[in-house]
C-alpha cells in the first residue's frame, strides 16, 4: 500500500517561524515609533494619528484579501464591541504619540510596558485578587522606575514641562492600553484579528480627523515621508504580529516583546544622537524588568 504523502511544513509555519515573525513585528513597531517621532518634529499628534491609521488600511486590506477574508471577514454583529475597543485603542495611540513627541524613543518605549503593571492594583481593588509577593514587589519596582524617570524634571526646570507631559502621556497610554486589551480579549471569541485591526484603524483615522479644526501643519517632504512610513510600517507590524500569534503560544512570544528596547536605544543613538541619562536608563530598566516578571508569572494562580 503506497505511503500517504505528508504535507510539507515550511519554516515559517513552525513555532520558530512564529518567534521570527514576533521579532519582525517588534522591529516594525519600533520603526513605526521612529517614524512618529520624526513626524512629530513638524506635525501635531492628531495629524500623525490620522495618517498612521489611514495609510495602514492599505496593508491591512491587502492582507485580508490575501487571506480570503475580504469582504466576509469584515462582517460583524458586535459593532459596539468594536467601537469600545477601537475608541480605547485610539486614545492609547494618541497618548503614545504624545509621549513620543516629548521623550526619547527608549523612555517612551519603556513606559509602554506599564500596562500589565497597572492591571495589578486595579485587579486588587476591583476584583479582590491577591497576587503573590513577587508580583507585588515587581509592580512596586515598576512604579518606582517612573519616579526615577521623573527626577530630571525636578532638577532641570528647562526640561520639566516636556518630561512631565511625556511621562504623563505614557501613563495614560498604559491605562487605556490595559482596558483596550480587555476588550480585544472579549472580541477574539467571535471576531478575527484582522477585522479587529481594520475597525481600529478606521476609528483611529476618524479620531485623528476630528483634530483638523485645531490646526494641522504643512509638512516638508521629509515630514510627509515620515507620516506615510508610520502608516505603512504600522500596518505591516500588525500583520506580522497576527501571523506570529497564529503560529506560537502567546507565552512563548511574550519575552521577545522586550527586544523593542534594543531597537529604541539604537534608533536614539543612530538617528537622534542621544542616549538617556542615568535616571532615564535606571527607570526604564526597572519598568521593563518589572513588566517581564509580572508577565512571566501572569499565567500562575494568585496566592495569598
Amino acid at each position: 500500500m503506497p505511503a500517504v504523502p505528508r504535507e510539507r511544513t515550511t519554516f515559517i509555519d513552525t513555532v520558530t517561524g512564529g518567534i521570527a515573525l514576533r521579532l519582525l513585528a517588534t522591529f516594525l513597531f519600533a520603526a513605526m515609533s521612529l517614524s512618529v517621532r520624526l513626524a512629530a518634529i513638524e506635525a501635531p499628534v492628531g495629524q500623525i494619528m490620522f495618517w498612521r491609521s489611514t495609510v495602514s488600511l492599505g496593508p491591512i486590506l491587502l492582507y485580508l484579501w490575501w487571506r480570503g477574508h475580504l469582504p466576509g471577514g469584515l462582517k460583524t454583529r458586535r459593532v459596539f464591541g468594536h467601537f469600545r475597543r477601537s475608541a480605547l485603542g485610539a486614545a492609547a495611540m494618541f497618548f503614545s504619540f504624545l509621549s513620543l513627541a516629548h521623550l526619547s524613543l527608549a523612555l517612551a518605549t519603556a513606559l509602554s510596558f506599564l500596562a500589565p503593571l497597572i492591571t495589578i492594583p486595579v485587579a486588587m481593588a476591583l476584583l479582590r485578587e491577591r497576587p503573590g509577593p513577587v508580583v507585588i514587589g515587581a509592580t512596586t519596582a515598576g512604579f518606582f522606575g517612573i519616579i526615577v524617570m521623573l527626577l530630571p524634571a525636578f532638577t532641570q526646570p528647562e526640561a520639566a514641562l516636556g518630561t512631565l507631559m511625556g511621562v504623563g502621556a505614557g501613563l495614560l497610554c498604559a491605562v487605556t492600553t490595559a482596558f483596550a486589551k480587555i476588550e480585544i480579549k472579549k472580541l477574539t471569541a467571535t471576531e478575527t484579528p484582522a477585522a479587529i485591526a481594520f475597525y481600529f484603524a478606521v476609528v483611529s483615522a476618524l479620531g485623528g480627523l476630528l483634530t483638523l479644526p485645531f490646526g494641522w501643519a504643512e509638512t516638508s517632504g521629509a515630514g510627509l515621508s515620515a507620516l506615510i512610513a508610520s502608516g505603512l510600517v504600522g500596518g505591516l507590524a500588525h500583520i506580522a504580529m497576527t501571523e506570529a500569534i497564529a503560529r506560537a503560544p502567546a507565552s512563548t512570544l511574550a519575552p521577545f516583546e522586550y527586544t523593542a528596547m534594543i531597537w529604541a536605544l539604537l534608533f536614539d543613538v543612530v538617528v537622534f544622537a542621544t542616549v538617556p541619562d542615568a535616571f532615564g536608563i535606571t527607570g526604564a530598566l526597572a519598568i521593563v524588568a518589572a513588566a517581564a516578571v509580572v508577565g512571566s508569572r501572569g499565567a500562575r494562580p494568585a496566592t495569598g
